[in-house]
C-alpha cells in the first residue's frame, strides 16, 4: 500500500483551542503515576490522529525539503498546528497541576486513585464502543492487554547501568509506553531503574544526559509511531480491543486501597486489599462514582456535538 499523508485538517480559533483542552487533560494525567496520557487522549477522540501526526512529520521523506530550505511548502503539508496547540496543552496541563496533584497524592492518596480508578475504567467503556465489530479473537486480544498491564504494574525494577546508551534505549521505550493507553511512561522509567537518573537530569540541568534521553524519544516515537499507525489502518478493531486491555490491566495500579509491604525492592511496594467498611469508605467510592460519571458525561455531550470525527481515510470500495 503505498503511503498516505494525513492533510492538515482545517480549524477554527475554538477547535484549535478545544486541541489545548484535551492536551491539558493529558497533561494532568501524565502527572499522576500510573495514568496514562495515551488514555485520556484515546478517550477525548484524538489519539488516532495525534499518532498519524507524529507518523506524517517523522516522515524522512520530509528532510528533502528541509535540505532545499522549502519550509513554507513543508509547513503546508504538516499538521503543526494540531500538534503546536496540543503540546501546549499538555506543557500546561504537566506544569499547572503537577504540584498539586503530587500535593493531593500526599494528603489524600485515596481520593486521587479513587476518582482515578473511576475515570479509566469508565473510559474503557466508552472507548469500548469505537470497536466496530466484536469477534472471540478481539475479546483474546483484550483479556490478553489487561494481563499485559496487570503484570507490568508488579514487576520489580531492573538494574540498568548508568551510560549513555542506557539513556538513550530508556528515552525509547518510555516514550512508547507514554503514547499507549493503560501504560505509564514515567511508571515504566521506574521499571528500568531511571527514573531517579532521570528526574535528577531534569532537576540539575545535566544537558548532555537529557539530550541523548530526548534523542531516544524522538527515535522511538517515530518509529513506534509508524508501527501504530499501520495498526490503526490494517486492524483498526484489534488495536482498540488490546488497548482497552491495556486499560482494564492498569486499574491494577489506580485501586484506592492498598497495604504496604515491608520490603522496598518492589516497582509496587504494597498490595491491594478490599476496604474496611466505614463512612470514609463511602466517601471514596463516591469519588470513583464521580470519575466515572464525569467521563460518561463528557462522552455524551461529544456525540450530541459530534465533534470528533475519524481522522483516518476510510479506503474506497473495490468493484
Amino acid at each position: 500500500m503505498e503511503n498516505e499523508n494525513l492533510k492538515p485538517e482545517r480549524r477554527s480559533l475554538a477547535e484549535y483551542l478545544s486541541v489545548t483542552l484535551r492536551g491539558f487533560l493529558m497533561g494532568t494525567a501524565d502527572a499522576v503515576p500510573g495514568v496514562s496520557g495515551g488514555t485520556v487522549a484515546l478517550l477525548v477522540g484524538i489519539y488516532e490522529e495525534l499518532i498519524q501526526s507524529i507518523r506524517e512529520v517523522a516522515d524522512l521523506r520530509h528532510l528533502q525539503r528541509v535540505f532545499r530550505l522549502q519550509f513554507k511548502s513543508l509547513l503546508d503539508e504538516l499538521p503543526w498546528k494540531f500538534l503546536l496547540a496540543l503540546v501546549l496543552g499538555i506543557f500546561a496541563g504537566a506544569v499547572s497541576l503537577a504540584h498539586l496533584l503530587e500535593n493531593l497524592l500526599e494528603t489524600q492518596p485515596l481520593f486521587v486513585w479513587a476518582f482515578f480508578f473511576g475515570l479509566v475504567a469508565a473510559s474503557a467503556l466508552v472507548v469500548s464502543r469505537r470497536v466496530r465489530v466484536w469477534k472471540a479473537g478481539n475479546l483474546l486480544l483484550l483479556i490478553a492487554g489487561a494481563i499485559i498491564t496487570y503484570l507490568v504494574v508488579g514487576l520489580v525494577p531492573m538494574d540498568t547501568p548508568d551510560t549513555w546508551l542506557a539513556f538513550f534505549l530508556s528515552g525509547m521505550i518510555a516514550i512508547c509506553a507514554m503514547i499507549l493507553p493503560g501504560i505509564s511512561g514515567a511508571f515504566i522509567l521506574v521499571l528500568l531503574g531511571k527514573y531517579q537518573d532521570v528526574l535528577a537530569a531534569v532537576t540539575g540541568l545535566d544537558i548532555p544526559r537529557l539530550v541523548v534521553f530526548l534523542l531516544g524519544a524522538v527515535v522511538g516515537i517515530s518509529l513506534f509511531s509508524r508501527v501504530l499507525g499501520w495498526l490503526f489502518r490494517r486492524f483498526h478493531d484489534a488495536t482498540i480491543t488490546l488497548m482497552i486491555g491495556l486499560m482494564i490491566g492498569s486499574l491494577r495500579k489506580l485501586w484506592p486501597w492498598k497495604m504496604e509491604l515491608a520490603t522496598a525492592d518492589l516497582a509496587e511496594p504494597y498490595i491491594n486489599i478490599l476496604p474496611v467498611w466505614e463512612g470514609q469508605t463511602m466517601l471514596v467510592i463516591a469519588m470513583a462514582v464521580a470519575g466515572f460519571g464525569l467521563v460518561v458525561g463528557l462522552e455524551g455531550l461529544a456525540g450530541r456535538r459530534k465533534t470528533v470525527t475519524n481522522p483516518l481515510p476510510v479506503p474506497a470500495a473495490e468493484d
